[in-house]
């Protein structure tokens, strides 16, 4: 039998949003806008547990473990786009934060939504990251029944023999699965349209796992006061960010930044600590390393 998915929070009918097909230009604007406005309240409910979950993984990547993300159709797109925005802003390696959805990389142009409903769909994708038990894996699912999904948890727990932290991420309230060690629900309510779970659920989404990861960096000391200090100028709008950075921290003028910047190979972290410790590149880089790139405790 095919199920019946109707109790699905994201899947019911909005009540506010019944005339949309009368609404002209300015009213359907009006009216998503309205909708979106209780996104801040859901992400509001569900900040004890987005924290609980964090304090639960950070120590395992601090170790090196590694954070994955997995989901089919808007989900696993959102996952891959977090996982893929944190080597250019924080300097970390592609393969510390991963994103994987459903149907591979096609999926990500190419709707390929019938592959979530196979739970062995993630198997060859986790068995080839050599899983370890300082993983943590997030299944995404808006509606929260994926099969997909479920069925990518209980394959990493199993490859981990249970010791991996695994967490679903849902805009609907479930009960939690017996392979999710953490249940974070983003109650957003149904969306202005019925099912278009990539509105209010998927914006949602995207700041969860925007503050997911952006936090994992900041407390791996990949951040110095709010200032993304692990940059590394590569193109010319990075090389002016990196110099103004630079300047900030050192009060060098622009010019004087950006030679400082070429001495130091681009590597923000390493100019500063040139500069301020008054220390060749080499020099800087090995004070550095002593620290696990910390910058608060060189300056």
């Amino acid at each position: 039998m095919l199920p019946d998915r109707a109790h699905i929070l994201t899947e019911q009918r909005n009540p506010r949003t019944m005339n949309l097909h009368a609404l002209d230009v300015a009213a359907c604007v009006s009216a998503i806008q309205a909708e979106d406005r209780t996104i801040p309240d859901a992400m509001e409910r569900a900040r004890p547990v987005l924290t609980r979950f964090i304090e639960a993984i950070e120590p395992n990547f601090l170790k090196g473990g590694r954070l994955i993300y997995l989901g089919a159709g808007t989900s696993g797109r959102l996952g891959v786009l977090d996982a893929s925005e944190a080597p250019p802003t924080f300097q970390i390696p592609p393969g510390r934060i991963i994103g994987i959805i459903a149907g591979g990389d096609s999926a990500l142009r190419i709707s390929s939504e019938g592959k979530e409903d196979d739970p062995q769909g993630c198997d060859a994708e986790l068995r080839a990251l050599n899983l370890t038990p300082l993983d943590a894996i997030v299944g995404i699912a808006a509606g929260g029944t994926t099969p997909y999904v479920h069925g990518s948890l209980s394959i990493a727990k199993s490859l981990t023999q249970g010791r991996a932290i695994t967490a679903l991420l849902s805009c609907s309230p479930i009960t939690k699965p017996k392979d999710a060690d953490h249940l974070i629900v983003l109650e957003v309510g149904p969306e202005v349209l019925t099912g278009s779970t990539r509105m209010k659920a998927g914006t949602a989404t995207k700041l969860a796992l925007n503050t997911i990861s952006t936090t994992l960096m900041i407390r791996s000391g990949r951040v110095y006061q709010n200032l993304m200090v692990d940059l590394r100028a590569t193109n010319a709008k990075l090389r002016d960010r990196a110099a103004r950075i630079v300047s900030t921290l050192t009060s060098l003028p622009r010019d004087e930044s950006l030679t400082l910047l070429d001495q130091a190979n681009g590597s923000v972290k390493t100019a500063i600590v040139m500069h301020r410790l008054s220390l060749s590149r080499a020099q800087a880089e090995s004070r550095l390393q002593t620290v696990d790139g910390c910058l608060d405790r060189l300056i």
